[in-house]
């Protein structure tokens, strides 16, 4: 049967990736793909965007099962346009995707349905939020009511940076309409973990938990970016916090949206910030819902998947989602975010890339942010690849995942160094 992924990301090569290797899958189309799905033999990128004609392509090719990757997509309608036309697809449709669409929504939506997250206000008056943050003082986090690839959230250490993030969000409207609306919450302190979860409308299947590195630098300095590295499983997540964020978050969220007449179905992501404490009864709190993998947590979730994933996929579209398991390679899977000149800004494109190693089962270098040009591979966008392998502990992965990079070369990359510290401290 046929498969195809929305998205040319590194989540949607990983997904790609993953489904390929089913033996009942013959083709996978990834649309529209990078330059990784371009060159890899195993998938068939499709230079299609529109919506309407990627329907059309899934009912003339008999599409067996379509996943949705990113946010863009999921919100202008993606699953509800391919239902509407009969085809079996993955994803939330678009009034559910609202959880990640609309920061101002998902705080609401948390707020009612008692799911725990940080205080918060919502602005369309610059004054009014200037005085909010006056009010509250630092630190606190301005952060874009819509979609942003990840740029729209700023960790405001003073109250000068959170007045600067509101004049750029509603002021000069570098974030278009995303920044129309600008929700300020409160900074909560902790470790942050990505909990994932798929769902299809009444089960839920956990995913590998994961912890990405949002910052730019070492040290988890600089600004916040959509992710520079990731890491499966988070060590922080214990059985007992496990089952604590199943019963306080994800189950409120599946339920609270049924019960608002919105049936969830799709990957769901939430944020959670985890405070001090015995597991029993250290704070949880939801830092953001996302209605769809994390990129990049999706790279080492998939590594260690051993299972046919494309029966995972089936069984989530069909709402048996409660027959299906997931088989876990024990090991730590690691990705190293690679990334363009002068990321997380205006990055600069074009560069070629050279030197990529070939993949092994234990090392595979996911295409973000990468074209072939003239039958040159060369850098596309701010993040451009991330490279990720297994080990028998976080160390080991660390170690192959920094060797095969070392190796990869293009004008002005940059990444992190410190991929994974935090699994590394002393128990």
């Amino acid at each position: 049967m046929k498969a195809l992924v929305i998205g040319n990301g590194g989540r949607e090569h990983a997904i790609a990736w993953r489904l390929a290797q089913s033996p009942r899958i013959s083709t996978v189309f990834v649309a529209p793909g990078n330059g990784g799905t371009a060159t890899d033999p195993a998938l068939t990128s499709l230079p299609i965007s529109d919506l309407q004609q990627l329907a059309q392509f899934a009912q003339d090719e008999q599409i067996a099962l379509t996943v949705v990757g990113p946010e863009a997509p999921l919100a202008a309608g993606a699953v509800d346009l391919f239902r509407s036309k009969g085809l079996a697809v993955f994803g939330p449709t678009q009034a559910a995707a609202q959880l990640e669409s609309s920061k101002d929504f998902a705080k609401a939506f948390m707020l009612r349905h008692h799911i725990p997250t940080a205080a918060y206000a919502t602005f369309t008056d610059p004054q009014a939020a200037h005085d909010y943050v006056r009010e509250q003082g630092a630190p606190i986090v301005v952060k874009a009511d819509g979609l942003a690839a990840g740029k729209g959230v700023v960790v405001a250490l003073t109250e000068d940076e959170a007045h600067a993030a509101i004049d750029s969000m509603l002021g000069d409207g570098s974030l278009g309409s995303a920044g129309a609306r600008v929700v300020i919450e409160a900074c909560l302190e902790g470790e942050e973990a990505s909990f994932i979860v798929m769902c299809d409308g009444k089960h839920v299947l956990p995913m590998a938990s994961s912890q990405d590195h949002k910052r730019q630098l070492d040290g988890d300095k600089g600004p916040n970016t959509g992710g520079m590295g990731a890491y499966s499983p988070a060590p922080i997540v214990s059985e007992v916090l496990h089952q604590r964020i199943m019963d306080e978050v994800i189950w409120p969220t599946i339920k609270g949206m049924a019960s608002d007449g919105i049936e969830y179905t799709g990957f769901l992501y939430a944020g959670v910030m985890i405070g001090d404490g015995p597991d029993a009864t250290r704070p949880i709190k939801v830092l953001e819902f996302n209605c769809r993998m994390g990129d990049p947590e999706t790279q080492p979730i998939m590594m260690r998947i051993r299972n046919d994933f494309s029966e995972v996929v089936e069984h989530a579209i069909a709402g048996t989602l409660d027959q299906a398991r997931i088989d876990w390679d024990p090991r730590t899977a690691l990705g190293v975010v690679m990334a363009s000149h002068n990321y997380p800004g205006t990055p600069r494109t074009g560069d070629a890339i050279t030197s990529i190693p070939d993949a092994t089962d234990e090392c595979v270098t996911f295409h973000a942010g990468t074209r072939v040009q003239e039958g040159v591979l060369q850098t596309s966008g701010g993040r451009v690849l991330c490279v990720t392998a297994l080990g028998s502990t976080p160390a080991a992965a660390r170690e192959i995942a920094y060797a095969a990079l070392e190796k990869i070369r293009f004008d002005g990359s940059q990444y992190r160094k410190d991929i994974g510290w935090r699994a590394l401290k002393p128990a």
